[in-house]
């Protein structure tokens, strides 16, 4: 579990500092806002269709050969970012296609699912807001880091030092244990069912679906603010550590909410808790839209967002556990994450269109609120009745 933190720091604590590489990379680069925006949203993109298949992986061989063949592609990712001269190459192929398959295999899906089932049942809630807590801890270090590397010796040193950083990582995935999936559910007497099969199983279930859908929207707000808050806050004359600080005052708060969720999961209704995590989110956009933009109300507004922002991973992981057991959750958590990630590719994406089409992000913003508001609606009735793998209901067995 202390691997699992750790890796999640980095893993998790470089991505959020990518927004810190656009004003001074494209311009080199020759490349534009739409162009680094599109290649953060191809991240996402690929890092959420490759989930199932690496959260697969990891069900079936162990975390330990996922983490270290997915941080090797993490750091050549970035090291790809730091020393290419063109914008694709640098952010399509470096930011976007290999950091995305790195960090499916070293952020939620494979990690989480190891915690969860080394975790006992009656702390497994706590332990994973902890370990999803860690990637916002990771920020709070890296994102100061990064603003000071580029102010200092400039971007590709800064992004050099990222993979460094990562290549630490990939050490550290070596000393982790805890056994795959199939032979922890032989260990317990508890059959693990086929992959597709317990893909299936979720696809048909219409809670599964709508908490996907909903996921969706976390991925569309969260990506678009980690891309581009820094731009938007130098558009309203705010100095570039004013989005350093905004970063890691997220991580901090971050950091408090995974482990708060994490307890209130255990507790209370993870699907209710969900629906008010994203209608908190919503109303924090529009409150901090409606004041003068000030480094106050933005480190307030960073704060209220850290607060929600990885909270919705401890109850969406005890959502699955509840709905179908533990056996394929890295595969099931990666299907959930797949909307998760396409709206976080639509988010970082439309970001940069709307600014490069009308110079500056109001439209974009409001896109946030309407999609937020939606995801509230739509989570607060789910169907959270937990289904065998035929499809029925352990009450209509009953």
């Amino acid at each position: 579990m202390l691997v699992a933190a750790g890796v999640m720091a980095v893993s998790m604590g470089l991505r959020q500092c990518f927004g810190l590489f656009l004003a001074p990379s494209i311009a080199e680069l020759g490349a534009s806002a739409a162009a680094f925006g599109f290649a953060v949203a191809l991240h996402n993109l690929v890092w959420g269709l490759s989930q199932p298949f690496v959260g697969a992986l990891g069900d079936r061989f162990g975390a330990c050969p996922v983490l270290i063949g997915c941080g090797l592609l993490y750091t050549a990712g970035l090291l790809l970012f730091a020393v290419s001269g063109t914008g694709f190459v640098a952010l399509d192929l470096g930011i976007g296609l290999l950091t995305g398959l790195g960090i499916a295999g070293t952020g939620f899906g494979v990690l989480l699912g190891a915690v969860s089932r080394a975790a006992p049942p009656e702390r497994r809630g706590l332990l994973v807001g902890l370990v999803s807590g860690a990637g916002s801890a990771g920020v709070l270090v890296l994102a100061p880091l990064g603003e000071g590397l580029i102010a200092q010796a400039g971007w590709r040193d800064a992004a050099l030092a990222f993979a460094g950083i990562c290549g630490a990582m990939v050490a550290v995935s070596l000393l982790i244990g805890g056994a795959p999936a199939q032979h922890s559910a032989k260990r317990a007497a508890l059959p693990a069912s086929g992959a597709w099969s317990a893909a299936r199983t979720a696809m048909a279930h219409p809670g599964f679906v709508t908490m996907s859908v909903a996921f969706f929207a976390c991925g569309f707000q969260l990506m678009f603010i980690t891309t581009h808050l820094p731009r938007f806050l130098g558009l309203c004359g705010l100095a570039p550590s004013v989005g350093a600080a905004a970063l890691a005052v997220t991580g901090v708060c971050n950091a408090i909410g995974s482990y708060a969720f994490g307890v209130l999961g255990q507790r209370y209704s993870p699907k209710r808790l969900l629906a008010g995590i994203y209608a908190t989110r919503t109303t924090a956009i529009v409150v901090y839209l409606a004041t003068p933009i000030s480094a106050t109300s933005t480190l307030l507004f960073a704060a209220v967002m850290g607060a929600t922002w990885l909270g919705v991973v401890p109850l969406v992981s005890a959502l699955i556990g509840r709905l179908f057991g533990l056996a394929n959750f890295s595969l099931l958590f990666g299907l959930a994450f797949v909307c998760h990630q396409i709206g976080g590719f639509a988010g970082a994406w439309m970001g940069g269109i709307v600014l490069d089409a009308t110079g500056s992000y109001d439209a974009a913003w409001w896109a946030l609120v309407g999609i937020g508001a939606a995801a509230a609606l739509l989570q607060w009735p789910m169907d959270d009745r937990p289904r065998m793998a035929d499809g029925r209901s352990q009450e209509a067995e009953a």
